[in-house]
Protein backbone atom coordinates (compact mmCIF):
# COMPACT_ATOMS: atom_id res chain seq x y z
CA UNK A 1 0.00 0.00 0.00
CA UNK A 2 1.38 3.40 -0.91
CA UNK A 3 0.65 5.71 1.73
CA UNK A 4 -1.67 8.51 0.63
CA UNK A 5 -2.26 10.77 4.04
CA UNK A 6 -0.98 14.34 3.43
CA UNK A 7 0.46 13.52 7.25
CA UNK A 8 3.03 10.99 5.75
CA UNK A 9 6.69 12.33 5.92
CA UNK A 10 7.38 11.94 2.67
CA UNK A 11 4.37 12.86 1.45
CA UNK A 12 4.57 15.83 3.58
CA UNK A 13 8.12 16.39 2.19
CA UNK A 14 6.72 16.54 -1.26
CA UNK A 15 3.59 18.57 -0.70
CA UNK A 16 5.81 21.31 1.12
CA UNK A 17 7.24 21.98 -2.06
CA UNK A 18 4.62 20.92 -4.58
CA UNK A 19 1.66 23.13 -2.78
CA UNK A 20 2.84 26.64 -3.68
CA UNK A 21 6.65 26.73 -4.36
CA UNK A 22 6.57 26.11 -8.19
CA UNK A 23 6.45 29.59 -9.50
CA UNK A 24 5.75 29.80 -13.33
CA UNK A 25 6.12 27.25 -16.12
CA UNK A 26 7.94 24.46 -16.91
CA UNK A 27 8.25 21.78 -18.81
CA UNK A 28 8.85 19.48 -16.19
CA UNK A 29 7.43 20.55 -12.95
CA UNK A 30 7.79 17.18 -11.72
CA UNK A 31 11.49 16.91 -12.04
CA UNK A 32 11.87 20.21 -9.98
CA UNK A 33 9.48 19.10 -7.08
CA UNK A 34 12.00 16.35 -6.72
CA UNK A 35 14.86 18.24 -7.02
CA UNK A 36 13.27 21.21 -4.70
CA UNK A 37 11.77 18.60 -2.10
CA UNK A 38 14.96 15.54 -2.36
CA UNK A 39 12.49 12.58 -2.72
CA UNK A 40 13.71 10.63 -5.96
CA UNK A 41 11.77 11.19 -8.86
CA UNK A 42 10.05 7.84 -9.31
CA UNK A 43 8.77 8.27 -5.70
CA UNK A 44 7.39 11.81 -6.15
CA UNK A 45 5.44 10.60 -9.39
CA UNK A 46 4.16 7.52 -7.15
CA UNK A 47 3.42 9.32 -4.08
CA UNK A 48 1.57 12.13 -6.08
CA UNK A 49 -0.72 9.58 -8.07
CA UNK A 50 -1.83 8.18 -5.71
CA UNK A 51 -2.50 11.12 -3.64
CA UNK A 52 -4.82 12.32 -6.36
CA UNK A 53 -6.50 8.93 -6.74
CA UNK A 54 -7.46 9.46 -3.26
CA UNK A 55 -9.03 12.38 -3.44
CA UNK A 56 -6.04 13.82 -0.75
CA UNK A 57 -5.25 15.68 -3.39
CA UNK A 58 -7.88 17.60 -5.42
CA UNK A 59 -6.25 18.55 -8.61
CA UNK A 60 -3.06 19.09 -9.73
CA UNK A 61 -2.69 22.45 -12.56
CA UNK A 62 -1.09 24.82 -14.19
CA UNK A 63 -2.55 27.84 -12.14
CA UNK A 64 -3.80 31.39 -14.22
CA UNK A 65 -2.79 34.96 -12.81
CA UNK A 66 -6.40 35.66 -14.10
CA UNK A 67 -6.66 38.90 -12.92
CA UNK A 68 -4.13 39.86 -15.94
CA UNK A 69 -7.27 37.27 -18.60
CA UNK A 70 -10.74 38.14 -16.88
CA UNK A 71 -12.43 40.65 -15.08
CA UNK A 72 -12.16 39.30 -11.42
CA UNK A 73 -14.10 40.20 -7.69
CA UNK A 74 -14.86 38.87 -4.49
CA UNK A 75 -19.06 38.69 -4.05
CA UNK A 76 -20.89 38.82 -1.04
CA UNK A 77 -24.57 37.87 -1.39
CA UNK A 78 -27.85 38.47 0.67
CA UNK A 79 -29.64 35.39 0.26
CA UNK A 80 -33.36 34.39 2.00
CA UNK A 81 -32.16 31.90 4.12
CA UNK A 82 -34.55 29.33 2.74
CA UNK A 83 -32.94 29.75 -0.11
CA UNK A 84 -28.86 29.75 0.73
CA UNK A 85 -27.82 26.11 0.31
CA UNK A 86 -29.79 25.48 -3.01
CA UNK A 87 -27.66 28.93 -3.83
CA UNK A 88 -24.40 27.60 -2.77
CA UNK A 89 -25.44 24.54 -4.92
CA UNK A 90 -25.84 26.48 -8.01
CA UNK A 91 -23.49 28.59 -7.88
CA UNK A 92 -20.59 25.56 -7.56
CA UNK A 93 -22.17 22.75 -9.80
CA UNK A 94 -23.53 25.07 -12.66
CA UNK A 95 -21.53 28.38 -12.49
CA UNK A 96 -18.37 27.84 -14.12
CA UNK A 97 -17.39 31.78 -13.37
CA UNK A 98 -17.92 31.53 -9.84
CA UNK A 99 -14.82 29.58 -8.04
CA UNK A 100 -14.35 29.47 -4.29
CA UNK A 101 -18.17 29.11 -2.56
CA UNK A 102 -18.55 29.63 0.74
CA UNK A 103 -21.11 30.01 3.50
CA UNK A 104 -19.60 32.14 5.95
CA UNK A 105 -20.56 33.32 9.87
CA UNK A 106 -19.42 36.01 12.15
CA UNK A 107 -19.29 35.37 16.10
CA UNK A 108 -21.37 37.88 16.73
CA UNK A 109 -24.16 40.11 14.66
CA UNK A 110 -21.52 43.05 13.15
CA UNK A 111 -21.53 44.96 9.76
CA UNK A 112 -22.18 42.60 6.90
CA UNK A 113 -23.10 39.79 9.04
CA UNK A 114 -26.51 39.34 6.70
CA UNK A 115 -24.20 38.54 3.96
CA UNK A 116 -23.85 34.73 4.45
CA UNK A 117 -22.83 33.29 0.71
CA UNK A 118 -19.22 34.46 -0.41
CA UNK A 119 -17.81 33.85 -3.60
CA UNK A 120 -15.11 34.52 -6.15
CA UNK A 121 -16.55 35.74 -9.66
CA UNK A 122 -15.08 36.21 -13.10
CA UNK A 123 -15.70 36.94 -16.53
CA UNK A 124 -13.81 37.27 -19.56
CA UNK A 125 -12.44 40.60 -20.79
CA UNK A 126 -15.05 42.65 -22.07
CA UNK A 127 -17.81 41.21 -20.78
CA UNK A 128 -19.82 42.36 -17.16
CA UNK A 129 -19.14 41.33 -13.84
CA UNK A 130 -22.75 43.34 -12.63
CA UNK A 131 -24.29 41.96 -15.84
CA UNK A 132 -23.27 38.21 -14.78
CA UNK A 133 -23.96 39.25 -10.78
CA UNK A 134 -27.64 40.51 -12.05
CA UNK A 135 -29.00 36.94 -13.77
CA UNK A 136 -27.24 35.12 -11.03
CA UNK A 137 -29.18 37.19 -8.49
CA UNK A 138 -32.53 36.54 -10.67
CA UNK A 139 -31.90 32.65 -11.05
CA UNK A 140 -31.57 32.89 -6.87
CA UNK A 141 -33.90 35.23 -5.66
CA UNK A 142 -31.43 36.86 -4.23
CA UNK A 143 -31.74 39.96 -2.17
CA UNK A 144 -28.41 42.15 -3.11
CA UNK A 145 -24.79 41.62 -3.81
CA UNK A 146 -21.56 43.66 -3.60
CA UNK A 147 -18.73 43.18 -5.80
CA UNK A 148 -15.25 43.17 -4.66
CA UNK A 149 -12.69 43.54 -7.42
CA UNK A 150 -9.43 43.52 -6.91
CA UNK A 151 -7.51 46.75 -6.57
CA UNK A 152 -3.89 45.05 -5.80
CA UNK A 153 -2.76 41.83 -4.63
CA UNK A 154 -0.02 41.44 -1.95
CA UNK A 155 -0.33 37.48 -1.19
CA UNK A 156 -1.15 34.52 -3.64
CA UNK A 157 -0.82 31.37 -2.46
CA UNK A 158 -1.76 27.59 -0.34
CA UNK A 159 1.09 26.12 1.01
CA UNK A 160 -1.41 24.49 3.94
CA UNK A 161 1.28 21.84 4.74
CA UNK A 162 4.36 24.42 4.62
CA UNK A 163 2.40 27.13 7.09
CA UNK A 164 1.33 24.36 9.84
CA UNK A 165 4.44 25.12 11.53
CA UNK A 166 4.85 28.70 11.39
CA UNK A 167 4.52 31.31 14.63
CA UNK A 168 2.14 33.82 14.84
CA UNK A 169 3.84 36.70 13.55
CA UNK A 170 6.16 34.93 11.34
CA UNK A 171 6.67 37.55 8.19
CA UNK A 172 9.89 38.63 5.54
CA UNK A 173 11.68 40.83 5.97
CA UNK A 174 10.49 43.43 3.64
CA UNK A 175 6.84 44.45 3.03
CA UNK A 176 4.67 42.39 0.02
CA UNK A 177 5.13 43.97 -3.11
CA UNK A 178 1.72 44.80 -4.57
CA UNK A 179 0.83 42.97 -8.28
CA UNK A 180 -1.40 45.06 -10.10
CA UNK A 181 -4.30 43.47 -11.83
CA UNK A 182 -4.61 45.04 -15.76
CA UNK A 183 -5.51 42.77 -17.90
CA UNK A 184 -3.09 41.19 -20.93
CA UNK A 185 -4.22 40.50 -25.12
CA UNK A 186 -3.20 37.30 -25.98
CA UNK A 187 -3.44 36.59 -29.74
CA UNK A 188 -5.85 33.21 -30.84
CA UNK A 189 -2.43 30.37 -30.40
CA UNK A 190 -1.70 31.97 -27.10
CA UNK A 191 -5.55 31.09 -25.83
CA UNK A 192 -5.05 27.48 -26.99
CA UNK A 193 -2.17 27.26 -25.44
CA UNK A 194 -3.60 28.46 -22.20
CA UNK A 195 -6.75 26.86 -22.33
CA UNK A 196 -4.73 23.91 -22.52
CA UNK A 197 -2.24 24.26 -20.39
CA UNK A 198 -4.76 25.11 -17.10
CA UNK A 199 -6.68 21.63 -17.09
CA UNK A 200 -6.34 19.94 -14.15
CA UNK A 201 -3.47 17.47 -15.08
CA UNK A 202 -5.21 13.19 -15.52
CA UNK A 203 -3.11 10.45 -12.99
CA UNK A 204 -0.96 9.47 -16.22
CA UNK A 205 -0.57 12.65 -17.21
CA UNK A 206 1.96 13.04 -14.19
CA UNK A 207 5.33 12.51 -15.25
CA UNK A 208 8.48 13.43 -16.62
CA UNK A 209 6.58 15.03 -19.77
CA UNK A 210 3.07 16.30 -18.55
CA UNK A 211 2.14 18.73 -21.40
CA UNK A 212 2.16 16.19 -24.97
CA UNK A 213 -1.22 15.79 -24.67
CA UNK A 214 -2.04 19.37 -24.16
CA UNK A 215 -0.26 20.38 -26.94
CA UNK A 216 -1.92 17.89 -29.07
CA UNK A 217 -5.23 19.72 -27.95
CA UNK A 218 -3.85 23.10 -28.16
CA UNK A 219 -2.95 21.88 -32.21
CA UNK A 220 0.80 22.88 -31.65
CA UNK A 221 4.17 20.80 -31.81
CA UNK A 222 5.41 20.04 -27.84
CA UNK A 223 8.38 22.26 -28.60
CA UNK A 224 5.68 25.52 -30.33
CA UNK A 225 3.99 24.46 -27.17
CA UNK A 226 6.76 24.77 -24.67
CA UNK A 227 7.32 28.21 -26.62
CA UNK A 228 4.28 29.94 -26.35
CA UNK A 229 4.01 28.75 -22.63
CA UNK A 230 7.30 30.64 -22.12
CA UNK A 231 6.21 33.70 -23.58
CA UNK A 232 2.77 33.79 -21.53
CA UNK A 233 5.12 33.59 -18.78
CA UNK A 234 6.79 36.41 -19.82
CA UNK A 235 3.10 37.96 -19.99
CA UNK A 236 3.13 37.29 -15.93
CA UNK A 237 -0.52 35.37 -17.13
CA UNK A 238 1.22 32.15 -15.78
CA UNK A 239 0.96 31.16 -11.92
CA UNK A 240 2.11 28.41 -9.90
CA UNK A 241 2.30 24.27 -10.64
CA UNK A 242 0.44 22.95 -7.73
CA UNK A 243 -0.91 20.00 -6.09
CA UNK A 244 -4.20 21.51 -4.96
CA UNK A 245 -4.74 19.33 -1.21
CA UNK A 246 -8.63 18.81 -0.17
CA UNK A 247 -8.23 21.03 2.67
CA UNK A 248 -12.39 21.43 3.57
CA UNK A 249 -13.13 18.16 3.64
CA UNK A 250 -11.86 15.11 5.58
CA UNK A 251 -10.03 12.23 3.61
CA UNK A 252 -11.33 8.49 3.21
CA UNK A 253 -9.58 7.69 6.90
CA UNK A 254 -11.02 11.14 8.23
CA UNK A 255 -7.71 13.19 8.34
CA UNK A 256 -8.03 16.96 7.38
CA UNK A 257 -5.61 19.19 6.19
CA UNK A 258 -7.88 22.54 8.10
CA UNK A 259 -10.57 23.04 9.65
CA UNK A 260 -11.18 26.79 10.01
CA UNK A 261 -10.77 29.90 7.71
CA UNK A 262 -10.99 33.17 8.72
CA UNK A 263 -11.70 35.66 6.05
CA UNK A 264 -9.92 38.87 7.82
CA UNK A 265 -11.47 42.58 7.32
CA UNK A 266 -9.47 45.37 8.11
CA UNK A 267 -10.28 49.53 7.37
CA UNK A 268 -6.86 51.50 7.34
CA UNK A 269 -7.25 55.03 6.59
CA UNK A 270 -7.66 56.01 2.65
CA UNK A 271 -4.70 56.87 1.00
CA UNK A 272 -2.65 54.06 2.89
CA UNK A 273 -4.07 50.84 1.34
CA UNK A 274 -1.20 49.86 -0.13
CA UNK A 275 0.90 50.77 2.96
CA UNK A 276 -1.56 48.55 5.24
CA UNK A 277 -2.22 45.44 2.97
CA UNK A 278 1.85 45.37 2.24
CA UNK A 279 2.18 44.93 6.01
CA UNK A 280 -0.45 42.55 5.91
CA UNK A 281 0.63 40.13 3.07
CA UNK A 282 4.14 40.29 4.51
CA UNK A 283 2.36 37.84 7.44
CA UNK A 284 3.62 34.22 6.12
CA UNK A 285 0.40 33.14 7.34
CA UNK A 286 -1.56 34.68 5.22
CA UNK A 287 -2.56 32.76 1.83
CA UNK A 288 -4.78 35.45 0.01
CA UNK A 289 -4.58 39.12 1.12
CA UNK A 290 -5.86 42.02 -1.04
CA UNK A 291 -7.08 45.62 -1.18
CA UNK A 292 -10.60 45.35 -1.77
CA UNK A 293 -13.14 48.02 -0.99
CA UNK A 294 -16.20 46.67 1.04
CA UNK A 295 -17.88 49.77 1.48
CA UNK A 296 -20.64 50.77 4.49
CA UNK A 297 -22.09 47.46 4.03
CA UNK A 298 -18.71 46.05 5.63
CA UNK A 299 -17.59 48.93 7.70
CA UNK A 300 -15.46 50.60 4.79
CA UNK A 301 -13.20 47.40 5.02
CA UNK A 302 -10.35 47.56 2.07
CA UNK A 303 -7.93 45.16 3.21
CA UNK A 304 -8.92 41.63 3.27
CA UNK A 305 -7.29 38.27 3.93
CA UNK A 306 -7.46 34.43 4.46
CA UNK A 307 -5.55 32.06 7.19
CA UNK A 308 -6.19 28.34 7.50
CA UNK A 309 -5.56 26.32 10.55
CA UNK A 310 -6.47 23.04 12.38
CA UNK A 311 -7.46 25.23 15.54
CA UNK A 312 -9.68 28.40 16.15
CA UNK A 313 -7.73 30.01 18.83
CA UNK A 314 -4.46 29.57 16.39
CA UNK A 315 -6.04 31.79 13.34
CA UNK A 316 -6.97 34.19 15.95
CA UNK A 317 -3.20 34.48 17.63
CA UNK A 318 -2.21 35.01 13.55
CA UNK A 319 -5.26 38.00 13.37
CA UNK A 320 -4.02 38.92 17.01
CA UNK A 321 -0.42 39.78 15.33
CA UNK A 322 -1.40 41.28 12.53
CA UNK A 323 -3.34 43.82 14.48
CA UNK A 324 -0.03 44.02 16.53
CA UNK A 325 1.95 44.66 13.91
CA UNK A 326 -0.07 47.16 11.93
CA UNK A 327 -0.29 49.59 15.23
CA UNK A 328 3.43 48.88 15.39
CA UNK A 329 4.19 50.46 12.57
CA UNK A 330 1.80 53.35 12.87
CA UNK A 331 -0.88 51.96 10.59
CA UNK A 332 -4.68 52.39 12.52
CA UNK A 333 -6.87 50.24 12.14
CA UNK A 334 -11.18 52.18 12.13
CA UNK A 335 -12.75 48.84 11.66
CA UNK A 336 -11.46 44.74 12.00
CA UNK A 337 -13.61 41.69 11.51
CA UNK A 338 -13.56 37.68 10.66
CA UNK A 339 -15.70 35.76 8.47
CA UNK A 340 -15.41 32.21 9.10
CA UNK A 341 -16.19 29.65 6.33
CA UNK A 342 -18.69 26.86 7.17
CA UNK A 343 -19.56 24.87 3.69
CA UNK A 344 -17.13 25.30 1.38
CA UNK A 345 -16.35 24.44 -2.41
CA UNK A 346 -13.09 25.66 -4.28
CA UNK A 347 -12.65 25.05 -7.88
CA UNK A 348 -10.98 27.44 -10.57
CA UNK A 349 -13.05 30.11 -12.57
CA UNK A 350 -13.29 29.51 -16.27
CA UNK A 351 -12.36 32.26 -18.33
CA UNK A 352 -13.02 31.03 -22.22
CA UNK A 353 -15.35 33.87 -23.90
CA UNK A 354 -17.17 30.92 -25.74
CA UNK A 355 -17.67 29.36 -22.23
CA UNK A 356 -19.54 32.21 -21.23
CA UNK A 357 -21.34 32.81 -24.22
CA UNK A 358 -22.88 29.20 -23.58
CA UNK A 359 -24.01 29.89 -20.72
CA UNK A 360 -26.00 32.97 -20.81
CA UNK A 361 -27.51 31.86 -23.38
CA UNK A 362 -28.71 28.64 -21.85
CA UNK A 363 -29.87 30.75 -18.71
CA UNK A 364 -31.52 33.41 -20.68
CA UNK A 365 -35.43 32.58 -20.74
CA UNK A 366 -34.65 30.83 -17.11
CA UNK A 367 -36.86 33.44 -14.53
CA UNK A 368 -35.30 31.25 -11.07
CA UNK A 369 -34.32 28.21 -10.08
CA UNK A 370 -35.42 28.10 -6.46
Amino acid sequence: MIPTEHTDPINTQILAISEDLINGFHAHPFELIAEKSGVPFDVVITRIRAMLEAGVIRRVRQTLLSTKLAHGALVAWRVPEQHLNTAFDFMSKEDPFSGHVVIRSTDSEVSGSGYRLWTTLKVPVGQSLEEHGNVLKRLLKADEFLLMPANGVFALGVGHIRRRTMEPGDKSDEPATMMTTVPVELDQEEWNVLLALKEELQPDEISSTPWVKRAEIAHVSLERFYEVATELNRKKVIGRFSTFLEHVKPSATGERVTRFNGLFHWAVPKGREMEGGSEVGRHFCMTHCYWREGGPQFGNVNIMGVVHGTEKDRVLEHKAAIDRHLESVGIPVSYTNVFWGGRSEIKPSEISPKVYQEWHAKWAGVESVV
